[in-house]
């Protein structure tokens, strides 16, 4: 049978958080966005399609992120505490703790942003977008298959890069696939792509184009094309094709980049890209490297912790996306 996906939208700031529910005989919710998401957001969506949040019996998570697993906990009470909640186990403890958040960015992008409230902001926003922490009740690795009753099954598939715990959850059949963040193209609001781990968002960005291959693909937010356009978040096979690319793409360029900035030699400057003011300049960067959820920094740290001339071998094919892409 075919299953109806419906996207969910509700409202966090200057960002719209999507979601997406899967009617199944077993119905399912992909990432839950914050806290007041399931009840302000989700619930009055599924009520105009004639469906009900207390139905949902799957709930799952893309990765660890606040805005993908805040309303976890919420939309866990909405449905009786009978949906199982999916999460990969490299992301786990970013749902069964709200300080696992924290140390995340003491140990990435808070070095960088010179902030000496950056701790406490960031304390109080997972203690206001996260509905509770909680222990999932799946955890997965990547090559599971999960029944939604009847003929629907979905697997889940492991695509490190965005987070080391990053999933993809497919339709199996029609292959409708949920990515979360894992495909960032351009980035969102920033301007700028987000990952901890190049090499894995490189060799996962390859695993969705040439073996998964989307026939539609459902992204966390809008991301954008070079020209500043934003893609929607239900993508076709052709966009999905060109989403894909030109995230390989623009990850070839980042990598050339780091490595001239990494092999010169890191140094602390004035600048608001500091130390990777060489790497912004070479990419054209102009964005404002400290707006949260900072991907510059994040992307950019990735690239340093696992700098090794090995790592960032590019291929033939991956020189014509850099050139071309």
């Amino acid at each position: 049978m075919t299953v109806a996906v419906h996207p969910l939208v509700s409202p966090w700031g200057r960002f719209g958080l999507y979601s997406f529910f899967i009617d199944a005989p077993e119905p399912a919710i992909v990432d839950t966005g914050i806290a007041s998401s399931p009840a302000e957001g989700m619930a009055p969506a599924l009520e105009a399609i004639g469906r009900r949040i207390e139905d949902v019996r799957w709930i799952f998570l893309t990765h660890g992120h606040i805005d993908h697993i805040g309303g976890a906990h919420a939309l866990w009470e909405l449905t009786g505490r009978r949906a199982q909640v999916v999460i990969h186990e490299a992301d786990a403890p970013m749902l069964r703790s709200r300080r696992a958040h924290v140390d995340e960015y003491l140990a990435g992008r808070g070095q960088y942003l010179q902030d000496p409230e950056g701790e406490a902001k960031l304390t109080a926003a997972t203690n206001a977008v996260i509905s509770g922490e909680m222990e999932p009740t799946m955890l997965v690795r990547g090559g599971e298959t999960i029944s939604l009753g009847g003929d629907v099954t979905v697997s889940v598939h492991s695509i490190p890069g965005h987070t080391p715990g990053s999933v993809a959850y497919v339709i199996d059949g029609q292959d409708d696939v949920f990515v979360g963040d894992a495909v960032q193209v351009h980035g969102a609001a920033n301007g700028f792509p987000g990952f901890v781990d190049p090499a894995g968002y490189r060799s996962s960005l390859k695993y969705l184009s040439e073996e998964v291959r989307p026939r539609h693909l459902y992204l966390g937010h809008p991301y954008r094309r070079a020209d500043g356009t934003p893609y929607g978040v239900e993508l076709d096979a052709e966009q999905a094709r060109e989403a894909l690319q030109g995230s390989l793409a623009v990850e070839a360029r980042l990598s050339d980049a780091a490595c001239g900035c990494l092999a010169a030699g890191l140094e602390e400057t004035d600048s608001p890209y500091s130390p990777f003011a060489p790497a912004a300049e070479d990419l054209g960067y102009t964005g404002d490297p400290g707006l949260e959820p900072s991907p510059f920094f994040t992307t950019l740290h990735g690239y340093r912790t696992t700098f090794d001339h090995s790592t960032f071998d590019h291929t033939p094919e991956d020189e014509e996306l850099r050139t071309h892409g």
